[in-house]
């Protein structure tokens, strides 16, 4: 099993923190969120790591040379789906990604790498409690799931509170098979819709993750979703940064 963390953008919501170093370099309980990110895999034996970068590439080239790295170089014109397919050539065999602004448990880990699925994301059922006053991310932000019978329905933003079962937590598994299908997936959209309107994103390579995967559900492609309820934290403005200060250790590391 691999890990791919996709790490390219500059993460402007999160200044001043991020105005000379990449975002995953913003420190909670005495440690980077890249490096809770790095130790949770590791409790799960996988060792074989690969940095997505753009913004400040160099700077995680330096501190972390144990890592392997794949250079978006064109960053500030991509999103988070283009961005992972940099690391392509480390999709040939089963992997978990993770976006590299979220705090995340060895647990959560551990339980969707073992998911017997050929796509299993995960998501956290207790969602709600981080948003009570989250108000510079608001509810309507989340990548939201509705889920039937241990499989995803849907992935979306615009779905209703009332009506999700949880927020996605940037961290999915794909084993072989599931591989083959996502990068298949993505190379007849690119295809299709290079440089035009793909879903909500304006041009194709400004889509989102939860673009193809939605779209990948539309197609028939099942996903289980793995629950955790909290044991994750996204870190995408000053805000977030201060709660997660204030409650990661505490409250969310014994999940």
């Amino acid at each position: 099993m691999r890990a791919i963390i996709i790490g390219a953008g500059r993460g402007s919501r999160l200044m001043p923190t991020t105005a000379d170093t990449p975002k995953c370099f913003a420190e909670v309980g005495g440690r980077r969120l890249l490096d809770w990110a790095i130790d949770a895999f590791r409790q799960n034996d996988i060792n074989d790591i690969v940095f997505i970068g753009g913004y400040r590439i160099e700077s995680v080239q330096q501190d972390y040379p144990q890592l392997m790295f794949r250079h978006n170089s064109d960053w500030p014109n991509n999103n988070i789906l283009a961005s992972l397919l940099y690391a392509e050539d480390r999709m040939d065999e089963p992997f978990v990604c993770c976006y590299s602004d979220i705090l995340f448990t060895p647990t959560i880990v551990e339980r969707v790498i073992d998911r017997d699925a050929d796509i299993a994301l995960g998501v956290d059922s207790d969602w709600l409690v981080r948003y009570q006053h989250r108000t510079e991310h608001p509810s309507d932000d989340a990548e939201k799931v509705t889920v039937s019978n241990g499989v995803i329905t849907r992935i979306h933003r615009e779905i209703d509170e009332g009506d999700a079962h949880g927020e996605f937590i940037g961290l999915a598994k794909f084993s072989k098979a599931g591989a083959i299908a996502f990068r298949e997936h993505y190379h007849r959209r690119r295809d299709e819709c290079a440089g035009r309107p793909f879903r909500e994103a304006k041009v194709f390579e400004k889509a989102y993750l939860i673009h193809l995967l939605q779209d990948m559900l539309e197609a028939g492609h099942r996903m289980a979703h793995v629950d955790t309820p909290g044991g994750y934290i996204e870190v995408d403005t000053q805000q977030d940064f201060e709660y997660a200060r204030q409650f990661w250790e505490s409250r969310h590391l014994e999940k």
